[in-house]
């Protein structure tokens, strides 16, 4: 079975920085692009940022200059740094990542349980 894990959410005051990482566990499976969404109350779910397998990356038009996606390819880890935090970035992010799994010879799309991040003084 394969789970994606995050962690880092949390409380932060406008302007501020914070760190969110998401790691894949299991076995016998690939990754592929992974990426972060994030849904604040009563809003459809948005991309925020994307990265290949190759490292190509790609950002919502609202976090570029301020939000850096990168990954750990040996850690099975995507992480996101997001600077000069904004009241309107409050949301839940939610991480993803495209798998294949090897023992299945299946490629589908995985979702992280979300992590609240709340902007606010």
């Amino acid at each position: 079975q394969v789970q994606l894990v995050e962690s880092g959410g949390g409380l932060v005051q406008p302007g501020g920085p914070l760190r969110l990482s998401c790691a894949a566990s299991g076995s016998n499976f690939g990754i592929r692009t992974m990426g972060w969404y994030r849904q604040a109350p009563g809003k459809q779910r948005d991309i925020v940022a994307s990265i290949t397998s190759g490292g190509s990356k790609n950002y919502a038009d609202s976090v570029k200059g301020r939000f850096t996606i990168s990954r750990d390819n040996a850690k099975n880890t995507v992480y996101l740094q997001m600077n000069s935090l904004k009241p309107e970035d409050t949301a839940v992010y939610y991480c993803t990542a495209q798998i294949f799994r090897t023992d299945r010879l299946e490629l589908r799309t995985y979702w992280g349980q979300g992590t609240q991040v709340t902007v606010s003084s």
